[in-house]
């Protein structure tokens, strides 16, 4: 954690700097009921701040600011100073006030103390340094109210990671295990498929040739097509790729078992010439889509 001699380190904020801002003292003090009134006509100009700077909330909101425009002068910036320039900002966090709202409010607290200078110091070096002790410890205020937002958004980026971690390695998890009932459920239908099969050649002992062999080669159709599917999921789960071609395959090997029943049936002319149109349009598209993953 960085302390606030290494603040004054990083802005070569000297002790010839402090006795510039206690110089500057007794002409804050002069003015500090105009710099409150000049503040809030500005903070009042902005909607944003209409909610936060209530009624209830006002006396006590300008005692506060009246407080922390006096300590810029103060001559003291130790770790107790820093620790209450934090605490500033937590509570600007707490109340929901935009970061973009309290460098806007620097500024303006930046010009009106530039100007206090101007107008009363006419010596050019010494208006000088003035001014660069008033920006320097603007700057550390600034830097050290900032420093609570980072605090807070590093907080919600933890929190967020650490939920969005979990939500994933639960989904993976849960897929994961989905993929393994489907595994089982396809080595279950191909069972049944491999008992359809067996059922289908006792049809050739039992004299129906025909019939027999087209339903058994129907079978096995679908038992390549189980094996194909079971394949391609024992790859999915290995961390290989889906492969689209083998569900296209698939639809192709149904409609072709599809077409020898229907040639048992005897069906229609229309229907057949379906069929067939299907088969087609479907090997087209699995010829086009190998292509492109070729090409990939």
């Amino acid at each position: 954690m960085v302390t606030m001699q290494q603040i004054r380190e990083h802005y070569r904020f000297t002790e010839r700097d402090v006795e510039f801002l206690l110089m500057l003292q007794p002409l804050a003090e002069e003015n500090r009921e105009r710099f409150i009134l000049e503040f809030y006509d500005y903070l009042y100009s902005l909607p944003e701040l209409t909610e936060i700077l209530n009624a209830a909330n006002r006396p006590r909101l300008k005692e506060m600011h009246l407080k922390w425009f006096m300590s810029l002068f103060c001559g003291v910036y130790d770790n107790h100073y820093m620790n209450h320039l934090a605490r500033i900002g937590h509570a600007h966090v707490k109340v929901g006030l935009s970061v973009h709202f309290v460098n806007s409010a620097m500024n303006q607290i930046r010009h009106f103390l530039l100007g206090l200078i101007d107008l009363n110091y006419s010596d050019r070096d010494l208006r000088c340094a003035i001014r660069e002790a008033v920006e320097k410890i603007l700057d550390m205020n600034l830097d050290v109210m900032s420093t609570s937002y980072r605090e807070e958004e590093m907080k919600k980026v933890f929190v967020s990671r650490r939920i969005e971690s979990f939500i994933i390695r639960v989904t993976e998890r849960f897929t994961y295990g989905l993929n393994l009932v489907l595994l089982l459920a396809l080595a279950g239908v191909s069972m049944s498929v491999v008992i359809l099969f067996a059922w289908d050649i006792a049809h050739i002992f039992q004299g129906n040739m025909e019939k027999g062999i087209l339903s058994a080669l129907g079978s096995l159709l679908i038992l390549w097509m189980m094996i194909e599917l079971m394949d391609n999921e024992i790859k999915n789960l290995k961390g290989g790729k889906f492969n689209i071609l083998v569900f296209i395959g698939v639809i192709i090997v149904a409609i072709i078992r599809e077409i020898l029943i229907s040639t048992l049936r005897h069906d229609d002319l229309t229907t057949q010439a379906f069929l067939a149109g299907t088969l087609l349009i479907l090997g087209v598209v699995y010829y086009l889509v190998s292509v492109a993953q070729r090409e990939r």
